[in-house]
This record gives C-alpha cells, structure tokens and sequence, in this order.
C-alpha cells in the first residue's frame, strides 16, 4: 500500500534542511516539496487558492487568513525568526531627532500593511520609542495576501507610479518599516540595530517570530497523525542543524545562522518549537496584530493551532 504524499513549500534553511534532503523523514507520510524562488509568492498562493498541502507561512498572515476564514491551521513550527531594529529607515535631511517625529508624517510599508516584518518593526516603535503608531499615515507599497483584508483609516497605499526608495530618498516618505533602502538621504532608525536587537531580547523577550507551518483542514482532518509527524520530523531537522551550529560546522553563517548564535547567549535552543516556549511572543504579536488593526481581536492559541500538536514541544 502507497504511503500519502502531499505537497509542500519551505525555503531551504539551516533548520529544515535535512527533512527537505530526505536526512529526516515522516513516519507514515511523505513529502514533495516545491521550489518557489519567491516564498512570499507561494504564502499568496496558500492563501488564496490553497494550493499547497503543507506551507511555510508569515505569522501575521496566518492571523489574518484565519479571522477571513481560510482553510488551514498552523502546527507551531515557528521556522524563521529575527530580530527587526534593523527593518526601520528614515529620511535624514527632514530634521527629526526622535522616532517620536514620525507622528503626523507618512511612513512607507514593504509590500503590504500586515507584513509581518512592519508589524514587529512597528511594535518596536510603539514600545520602544513612545511612538504613536495611530498618528502616522502608512502606506504599503504592494497589495495584501489576504484579498479581503480592508486597511485602516490611516493606512493609504503607494500611488502605482511611486517608488518606495525614491519616496523616501526625496523626503515624500518620512520614513519606512519592513526593509532597508540604499540612498544618501536615507539612515537606520536605530544605528547599532543587531545590538538593539540582542538587548530587546535580553530585557524583555522580545524575540520576533516570522514564520511557522500551516497545513490545509482538509489534509488534517483526513489523516490523523500528520500533525504530529511533521512537528516531529521539523523538529528533527532542527535539531542536526542546531548540533553543526553549536559545533562550529557551518563554515559560512547566513544572517539567520548569526541571529541564532547570538540569541543562545539567552536560550540553549534559539528555534524553540511548541507553544508553551512561545507563548508570550505570541500573545505580544497578537496584540500588536490588534493594536495595529489588523485583527478584531484576540484569539485562543489552542484555537490557532491543530489539536495533536497543543502540548508538544521539539
């Protein structure tokens, strides 16, 4: 008897991959991943059409598909995450001394509003810096993934013909989050931003989550036991990489690789997957998520994730 296969999308990183390279595997199950060169591509395509059966999705986007009724839930494999001090420019011939100056300006948004990149940044401003995010005009330089998402009152997308660098270089844009500009008008908000990255850790656990897994209902409902199988096959994967890691195996470190290093001055394991190691950055996204307008409101975790994987931790 054939053992189910079922599609699936992840960027090849450290941590997953020796599951992509067949070194890990599922018990039951297998895997065909899909190469999509530009992952956020195949988070759209998840979100739209539900075109894979396993995908790597930005957490902020899932908190969102999931409040417009898509069809998938998350397995908390939290794949991706970074420290965003750094996802933070501004203009620097405008004369402001404070992020705090940003009120009344417009500010630009890679890509879309609820990017999950802008949205860490933006708490980072919220909490760090005093700033007033319900005071700045945003505006996002792309489209949402989820089609149905209505932007708030101060968020007024990019006129087509406006380029996000240019804006900002020529002082239309006060500043932008979600990504770094190359222009000589343009500085980081915050200088030392690794460093300001690596405190923020350190003093109040801020220790961002990008990405996790989501998988369709269909899928799970109709084999049970997949849920579990992937956490654990992830977290397998995870853990080779994090032993090459630990042991100075990996010659050339990526940014990703040199985040980890860093964040295990605080954790043993700097990809902790599960909820309860996670719980209170999640609980932090999910306020800002609301904060920001982009959720209703709060919802229950065990709600967000797929009942076999609630009480696992890899």
């Amino acid at each position: 008897m054939s053992r189910p296969r079922f599609t699936a999308v992840s960027r090849t990183q450290g941590n997953n991959r020796a599951l992509k390279e067949g070194q890990v595997g599922l018990t039951d199950f297998d895997l065909d991943f899909e190469e999509v060169p530009v992952l956020v591509k195949g988070f759209r395509c998840m979100v739209r059409e539900l075109a894979y059966d396993v995908c790597e999705m930005a957490l902020t986007t899932y908190l969102c598909a999931k409040t417009h009724g898509v069809g998938f839930t998350a397995l908390p494999i939290f794949l991706v995450r970074d420290f965003h001090h750094g996802n933070m420019m501004w203009n620097t011939t405008l004369g402001m001394n404070s992020p705090k100056d940003l009120e009344g300006r417009r500010v630009g948004v890679n890509r879309g509003y609820t990017v999950t990149t802008g949205v860490w940044a933006r708490s980072i401003l919220q909490d760090e810096h005093d700033v007033d995010l319900s005071r700045v005009t945003w505006t996002p330089s792309g489209d949402e993934h989820v089609a149905s998402f209505v932007n708030p009152a101060n968020v007024i997308p990019m006129a087509k013909d406006e380029d996000l660098t240019e804006a900002l270089g020529a002082g239309a844009l006060a500043g932008v989050v979600g990504t770094t500009v190359d222009h000589a008008n343009v500085g980081p908000i915050v200088p030392d931003a690794f460093a300001a990255g690596l405190a923020a850790l350190k003093s109040r656990g801020l220790y961002p989550i990008n990405h996790l897994v989501v998988v369709k209902d269909e899928v799970l409902a109709a084999n049970p036991g997949l849920a579990t199988q992937l956490f654990e096959a992830f977290s397998a994967s995870k853990a080779l990489y994090l032993d090459d890691l630990k042991a100075g195996r990996i010659e050339t470190l990526s940014a990703a690789d040199k985040v980890h290093l860093a964040a295990m001055e605080v954790m043993n394991d700097p990809l902790p997957y599960g909820i309860a190691p996670n719980e209170a950055v999640l609980n932090m996204l999910m306020g800002h998520a609301v904060t920001q307008q982009i959720i209703p409101g709060p919802t229950p975790l065990e709600t967000l994730f797929a009942a076999e994987t609630l009480d696992l931790v890899g």
